[in-house]
């Protein structure tokens, strides 16, 4: 390992670690008078559209990789921040919910990533869609706080920030500028 303070507990983008704004709470009661919350699934959608939408507060949501984001997709505009788990970092159930959300969807608030993100599976998480991420792997944030991400030049699976080159294989993508 190297000498590189290592962030934990802050929320990370393309621009580098910064201090999360949302609390996790189980309830509304136990994030007290936070301004900006992010609930269970079960928990968000048994509020009432006037408590999600209070000026005063943001309410985002949670989702566990078993549970479905069907619901959430008509409201979508009212949600500031949807953050998928990664309980373990072989599980790739947010990768689709992600797809799902961003590109199909068109969600414009942020899409997080929560758990067990390994380094090599940052660059993929930011082409599926996500916009920061909240990692609890060590090595993965000594390499972030590094600025130690590398992405391949080329890749065959389509995703944000990519474009295809006229003249070459339709299927084939390369990093958008």
């Amino acid at each position: 390992m190297s000498d590189i303070e290592q962030p934990a507990g802050e929320l990370w983008g393309r621009e580098g670690f910064r201090e999360d704004p949302y609390v996790t709470a189980e309830t509304l009661e136990e994030a007290g008078d936070a301004p900006a919350v992010i609930l269970p699934l079960g928990v968000w959608l048994g509020l009432t559209e006037e408590i999600r939408n209070a000026s005063n507060r943001k309410i985002g949501v949670v989702v566990a990789p078993g549970e479905s984001v069907e619901p959430l997709l008509p409201l979508l505009d009212s949600i500031p921040v949807i953050a998928l788990e990664f309980p373990a970092f072989s599980d790739g159930r947010s990768y689709s919910k992600a797809e799902l959300i961003k590109n199909q969807h068109h969600f414009k608030g942020e899409l997080r990533a929560v758990g067990d993100v390994l380094i090599d599976q940052v660059a993929y998480m930011l082409r599926t869609g996500f916009d920061t991420m909240k990692v609890n792997h060590a090595v993965t944030l000594n390499r972030l706080a590094g600025h130690n991400l590398h992405d391949v030049p080329g890749y065959y699976q389509p995703g944000r920030g990519s474009h295809t080159v006229p003249g070459t294989y339709s299927w084939r993508r390369v990093p958008g500028a």
